[in-house]
């Protein structure tokens, strides 16, 4: 892994586009965040940027672009192959997580897409899982564009502002996002059984209650 990320590191710029956004792309296309996490990929790009050898704009044009094209695919590989995903052999060992996913997917609809993003395990499943899901394409491509666009921003800029110290910054960076997201989960869930509650304690509209004679 170190020696794949001093190669990338080694790049001229055209190449660095090129592997920064395949990388991200396969990430998400092709299930490699098993192998290579894609958040990698945008913080060397951003580093390269710090070490000026990279223009911010145009990595942040190949993480963003190939985050939602990646996933595009991914969610139309979902689609039309369906169930037979989940027996491949690379998903075998993660039926529980692909279940909670699914479960999550059900949920949440459009917001499991955009929180899938911060994710490693969900960035590389989840547009397969809503392609599965029969989710409508534009909602999908409203989310994933969404998720695609603040996560490419944020691990770039991470990149640029962590130099070389980007292998400290990288895993930091990783686990924090991932408690900020399990936070986030976890205050929405709280919100909806509130309101779940409330509905069944008070399951008759106010606005038909106004309408009552006497009142």
């Amino acid at each position: 892994m170190s020696h794949l990320v001093e190669r990338v590191l080694d790049l001229r710029q055209g190449w660095l586009y090129l592997i920064v956004g395949g990388l991200v792309f396969a990430e998400d296309a092709l299930f490699f965040g098993f192998v290579i996490p894609g958040e990698t990929a945008a913080v060397l790009g951003g580093v390269q940027v710090a070490r000026s050898q990279a223009h911010y704009s145009m990595v942040l044009l190949a993480v963003v672009a190939a985050a939602i094209m990646g996933d595009s695919v991914g969610f139309e590989i979902g689609r039309k192959f369906g169930p037979r995903l989940l027996r491949m052999r690379v998903l075998r060992r993660h039926q529980r997580q692909l279940m909670r996913a699914l479960a999550f997917l059900g949920r949440r609809g459009g917001s499991a897409v955009f929180l899938g993003r911060f994710l490693a395990f969900f960035r590389a499943t989840m547009p397969a899982l809503a392609g599965m899901s029969h989710m409508p394409y534009r909602k999908f491509l409203f989310f994933n564009a969404l998720g695609g666009i603040v996560w490419g921003i944020g691990f770039v800029s991470l990149g640029y502002a962590a130099g070389d110290s980007y292998h400290r910054v990288e895993k930091v960076a990783g686990r924090s996002v991932a408690v900020l997201v399990a936070v986030v989960v976890v205050l929405g869930l709280l919100i909806w059984r509130v309101r779940r509650h409330r509905a069944e304690r008070d399951p008759e509209p106010a606005s038909t209650r106004l309408l009552e004679p006497g009142e």
